[in-house]
């Protein structure tokens, strides 16, 4: 059959160990069907690429890409560079143009400054910049909250309210005073206060979720798992795909728990809802899980203590969010409904607990559900092994391989040995592991792959704003990173039937870049440029 596009002259990089290079590609129906030897017909259109790079469109296997979008087209966004007073300066410049008790939402304030805003003079200070209005804004994890007087009120959190199941109201140390920070569990308060003042319509929640699939195409990124939707985002991806408009393969992952977010529902009540969500391009085919939160407010699993400080004495390890059965009972539960899951782990023995969980769930039966291990950036010796003969995916993240706040955040709480030894990549690799990139976009400024990729080959920030490396020895090859954030990501979140590698029958989804990757200096691959986008034959970005 004769093709109906073939681009000629070029480099293509098929991420297919059958084929792995050629230099034409053709695409039939919006799948592709063959490379050099394409057949031509009257009616097909050629393209000489002038030898530039193709390769299969990228994968990212966890971000939220609808919190994202709202964030881009709603909120006050900063980043992590801004200290107090620069945050305080953001607030009061955005509350200028909302109505007198207007919420001011956004984020994200860097971890590393917890204890400068766990102040009561801090939180009067946010109130002041607001000008009296609601103010909630977030963490570079997005696992935790400042929030000002006003918020608290809408909230119903007083000086009385007591810490929540696995969350903490911080009180200033010196008054006792509430400073407006709020740990994991306790700023879903808050977030619910949010949601009922400032609801979006179901207009705007397809505006979020189509605004960051644009952005996710122009870092060439055409397939992707949620890590974390409520049914609002599941109506948008379902409402998007019957209008056509979804431009990129969507896997969507369920919570079960739900310690930051405040959707509702969740849990059963959320997977008996979601395969009416399910359509061409969109596979709600995951469970999320949160199995504990994050280190630098130790609230992170380990099997090792934290560094003792006050609140928690010399011996505090952090905890997770359920004990041992109750997690294995989830996993089955979503097994037998024949979903996958992902598990946010950050510490060792979060870790341990899931592999223990998936071993028993194994034994049960259930060869062929996936599991994912979302950051798993610290992982006991004895445990790398486990992940390949288990089957569980290595479900890791950018920020957390090279030197950089949250890095710098977790070294003020771990001791260093154990702080300077994250993501042991190359381990899990060696060992079996199948390893996936995954951005957590908005937690990473952006979801340039590219960015994750320079620093998995050198262990070094990309952007060079924190020097040294962040355990060098864990450094993988170029393939091997293009590979986590293409064919690896594909079969993490099971999509790799149709996308992942240049392979004939697949979706004709491909990227041109800039460059060739594989001739640049490994110091400029960070700076790789995407030119077109392709979904399924279909040019949906082009840079200007």
């Amino acid at each position: 059959m004769a093709a109906d596009l073939i681009l000629t002259n070029a480099t293509v990089h098929t991420v297919d160990a059958t084929r792995p290079l050629a230099t034409a590609l053709a695409i039939t129906g919006g799948r592709v069907t063959g490379f050099d030897d394409a057949e031509r017909g009257p009616d097909t259109e050629v393209r000489d690429l002038g030898g530039a790079f193709v390769m299969p469109g990228l994968v990212d296997v966890h971000n939220h890409h609808a919190l994202a979008g709202r964030a881009e087209l709603f909120e006050l966004t900063f980043g992590g560079e801004l200290d107090f007073a620069g945050i305080l300066d953001a607030v009061r410049r955005w509350a200028r143009g909302l109505g007198a008790d207007e919420w001011v939402v956004g984020g994200a304030w860097a971890s590393t400054l917890v204890d400068a805003l766990s102040r009561e003079s801090a939180r009067q200070a946010l109130d002041e910049a607001a000008g009296g209005r609601p103010v909630s804004l977030s963490d570079d994890s997005r696992h935790n909250k400042w929030v000002n007087t006003r918020a608290l009120e809408l909230a119903g959190i007083t000086e009385n309210t007591p810490d929540p199941d696995g969350g903490v109201i911080v009180r200033d140390p010196a008054t006792g005073a509430l400073t407006g920070v709020l740990l994991e569990a306790a700023g879903v308060l808050v977030e619910r206060a949010t949601q009922d003042s400032r609801k979006l319509t179901g207009e705007q929640h397809a505006r979020a979720s189509r605004h960051g699939i644009e952005i996710l195409h122009s870092y060439g990124i055409t397939a992707f798992q949620d890590a974390g939707v409520s049914v609002d985002i599941l109506t948008a991806l379902k409402t998007l795909d019957d209008a056509g408009q979804l431009d990129a393969w969507v896997v969507s992952s369920l919570l079960i728990n739900d310690p930051i977010f405040g959707f509702d529902p969740i849990g059963l009540p959320l997977i008996e809802l979601a395969q009416r969500y399910r359509s061409e391009h969109h596979r709600p085919d995951f469970v999320k899980i949160f199995l504990d939160g994050v280190p630098p407010t130790r609230t992170a699993a380990f099997l090792e203590p934290y560094l003792p400080d006050e609140a928690h004495g010399a011996c505090f390890h952090g905890t997770t969010t359920m004990p041992p059965a109750e997690l294995a009972g989830w996993l089955r539960t979503a097994a037998e409904a024949g979903l996958s899951a992902k598990i946010h782990c950050t510490g060792d023995a979060a870790v341990r607990a899931t592999l223990d969980a998936v071993a028993e769930v194994r034994a049960a039966g259930f060869a062929d559900t996936k599991f994912q291990v979302a950051h798993g950036q610290f992982v006991h010796a004895d445990d790398l092994a486990r992940f390949g003969a288990l089957g569980v995916s290595a479900d890791i993240s950018p920020f957390l391989w090279v030197p950089g706040v949250i890095p710098t955040a977790i070294a003020n709480v771990l001791p260093a040995e154990r702080a300077a030894r994250m993501q042991p990549n190359r381990s899990l690799l060696d060992t079996g592991a199948l390893v996936a990139g995954g951005s957590d976009w908005p937690v990473s400024e952006s979801p340039n792959a590219w960015e994750g990729i320079q620093g998995l080959v050198t262990r070094q920030d990309p952007n060079g704003v924190f020097g040294g490396s962040l355990w060098a020895e864990q450094a993988i090859s170029l393939g091997e990173a293009i590979e986590a954030f293409t064919l690896s990501g594909a079969r993490a979140m099971g999509v790799d039937d149709v996308t992942g590698s240049l392979t004939p029958g697949k979706s004709a989804d491909f990227i041109v870049l800039d460059r060739d990757p594989f001739k640049s200096p490994i110091s400029e691959v960070a700076n790789t440029g995407v030119v077109e986008t392709w979904f399924a034959g279909r040019k949906v970005f082009q840079r200007g």
